[in-house]
């Protein structure tokens, strides 16, 4: 049990694993550790195919575990010759393509990798280099997306980034564009500048457990996402326990079609089947969002023998609608997580598939995963008994005190986690010594308050109840919204539900459902009496089910319930203004939300701001009315 790889294929396996300290288990020193063994491991081995999208599903570009360990060394060079040193952020602004794997793990190994979401406005793109300090941006060029490859050029003018450096789609050959010139600043193909370095080994030190990897963008529902910062140690220790109960045979295939601005990507995905020295098949730009991808995913799966996936539960439900028409017995791992599992969801995939969706919980604070169930071990309610080596804990107040105290095993509070996956905090500035960190409060007594309400049994097992924020208080009573949505979604119309709290005069919030539908035809109104019928309880009934198209996300691509909040509320108020003669305005800018709260700010004449006043004191929202002045 002291080896680097001991049992862990049960709940019960956790205990034997903890009796060695994980100091004892001789794990890679850094990210670009994981990749130097593996090289030395299996330096033939495949370690990446990448498909250059969804059609060209057979035809992939590969790359073995030594090549992979060139790459990184050959453009890690060639950062390293741009002024890149270790505590120089680089950013990635990118779709997956194969240059770009290589690409962050450089950043890793020479500076910071700050990949960014390339849906993300062009001012808050701007905001987060600026906070993060990056000279140099990695970008997709025109030939793999062209708008970005515009948004970077402008970036670089605005930020006055010091180099811009253009990635290519998969399988790219022949001679590129030309580049337009930005003064001032080094543009060029990041293949062109790595090609002039040498690729057996990095011209400076490599890093340390403890160095800067990477600042990973989180939250954003308002204003512009933080950067939480991990530390080699954290990915590491994070990846080897992820890979530590995932599938073990050399030869198992991964499959990655998640962003790789998020960390799910970079640890489920990249870096743990690195541990194993195991070959990842990487699904094109748009991955799971790539239709031609999704019709095709069966035959991928039986192409490649793939073992183990990862995806969210949207993922899952899309691709219960897909006849499995191909041999998919090499599907042993089936990983969800990002967002709550529905039931329904899991239902409908071991139906269709037959295994067993394996949950996970975890949050980029914590790097990446935290807790897990096993497929053959599933207990309804619970995303799974914690990792090795972190701990879990549900916190409740001491009245008495004010502390934060342990609850006992079935009592609801918010969910904490301690151990070397937490973060050192968010990236807030820079001094004369570096970055400056700060966990904004999340971190007391190396406690991460992860926001997420839940319980735990006897031997450790998670079971979430909503986030904190989320829970609707409906005179005074808790209900939580993940359950309707769960009801919700085993309505045979509905594709996808939100549910959250719209404020009520009476009661201070009452549940309202928001969904998409499968059949726009459907009745939202039977949908909405079906679900009353089997909601959780009579105060759980949503009080109205709106159809949408999509559901709103977060600029990380979770579902964002703020807007939906704001939506509710936006109804609601305004239509109760309307009944007192008070028009709020057209453009909705009256009512938005700031760090999460509804805001309603409005402006009126004095002979109707009384009457405003009336009406919003009847709800619990953050409201202002001024006066406007007569000029």
């Amino acid at each position: 049990m002291t080896g680097t790889w001991p049992r862990y294929t049960g709940s019960g396996d956790l205990a034997e694993i903890e009796s060695v300290a994980w100091q004892d288990r001789d794990l890679p020193e850094s990210v670009y550790d994981i990749v130097v063994r593996a090289a030395r491991r299996r330096p033939d081995g495949v370690a990446h195919l990448t498909l250059r999208d969804g059609a060209s599903w057979d035809d992939p570009a590969t790359r073995t575990f030594d090549a992979l360990l060139g790459e990184i060394h050959a453009v890690g060079n060639a950062l390293v010759r741009l002024g890149v040193s270790r505590l120089d952020a680089v950013g990635l602004l990118s779709v997956n393509t194969a240059e770009l794997v290589p690409g962050l793990l450089a950043a890793e190994a020479v500076g910071i990798a700050a990949p960014l979401n390339p849906s993300l406005a062009g001012h808050e793109v701007a905001a987060l280099l600026r906070r993060a300090g990056a000279r140099v941006l990695v970008a997709a060029g025109p030939e793999l997306e062209p708008r970005i490859w515009s948004q970077a050029i402008e970036l670089a003018k605005e930020v006055g980034l010091e180099a811009v450096l253009a990635l290519r789609p998969t399988g790219a050959s022949g001679e590129p564009p030309a580049l337009e010139e930005v003064p001032g600043a080094v543009v060029a193909y990041l293949s062109v500048l790595a090609a002039a370095e040498p690729s057996d080994r990095l011209l400076v030190a490599a890093p340390a457990a403890d160095d800067l990897a990477a600042f990973f963008h989180t939250g954003g529902t308002t204003g512009t996402p933080k950067l939480a910062a991990h530390t080699h140690r954290m990915q590491v220790m994070d990846a080897w326990t992820i890979a530590l109960g995932a599938v073990a045979d050399d030869d198992a295939t991964f499959l990655a079609a998640l962003p790789l601005f998020h960390v799910n990507a970079l640890l489920v995905t990249t870096l743990a089947p690195a541990m194993r020295a195991q070959p990842v098949v990487w699904a094109g730009p748009l991955g799971y969002r790539d239709p031609a991808l999704i019709r095709s995913f069966w035959r991928i799966v039986e192409r490649y023998r793939i073992a183990a996936m990862s995806g969210v539960p949207t993922v899952y439900g899309a691709l219960c609608q897909v006849p499995v028409d191909a041999d998919i017995s090499s599907l042993s791992l089936a990983i969800v997580g990002a967002a709550p599992l529905p039931r329904a969801v899991a239902d409908r995939w071991l139906e269709h598939t037959g295994v067993a969706l394996c949950e996970g919980y975890g949050l980029t604070e914590a790097t990446c995963a935290s807790a897990r169930s096993f497929p053959a071990e599933q207990r309804a309610g619970h995303v799974g008994q914690r990792f090795p080596y972190q701990e879990i804990a549900v916190l409740g107040v001491d009245p008495a005190t004010g502390a934060r105290v342990p609850l006992p095993a079935g009592e609801v509070g918010v969910v904490a986690i301690r151990g070397p996956v937490v973060f050192p905090g968010y990236l807030v500035g820079w001094d004369d010594d570096g970055p400056v960190l700060d966990s904004a409060g999340k971190v007391v007594d190396g406690w991460l308050d992860t926001g997420d309400l839940g319980s735990l049994t006897d031997d450790g097992w998670l079971r979430l109840v909503g986030r904190a924020k989320d829970v609707i208080i409906r005179g005074g009573h808790n209900i939580d919204p993940a359950a309707l949505e769960q009801v919700l979604l085993e309505h045979p119309a509905v594709a996808d539900a939100g549910v959250v709290g719209r404020p009520d005069a009476r009661s201070g919030e009452v549940p309202v459902a928001y969904v998409v539908l499968r059949d726009a035809a459907a009745d939202v109104d039977e949908v909405r009496a079906w679900a009353a019928q089997r909601a959780p309880e009579p105060a759980a009934a949503p009080s109205s089910v709106t159809a949408l198209p999509a559901l709103p996300v977060t600029a990380v691509g979770k579902p964002d319930k703020v807007a939906l909040r704001v939506l509710a509320a936006r109804h609601e108020i305004g239509r109760a203004l309307r009944a007192a003669g008070v028009e709020p305005g057209a453009d909705e800018t009256w009512c938005t939300a700031r760090d999460g709260v509804v805001q309603v700010r409005l402006v009126l004449e004095a002979a109707r701001a009384q009457a405003a006043r009336d009406v919003l004191s009847s709800y619990a929202v953050d409201a202002a009315v001024d006066v406007r002045l007569n000029v």
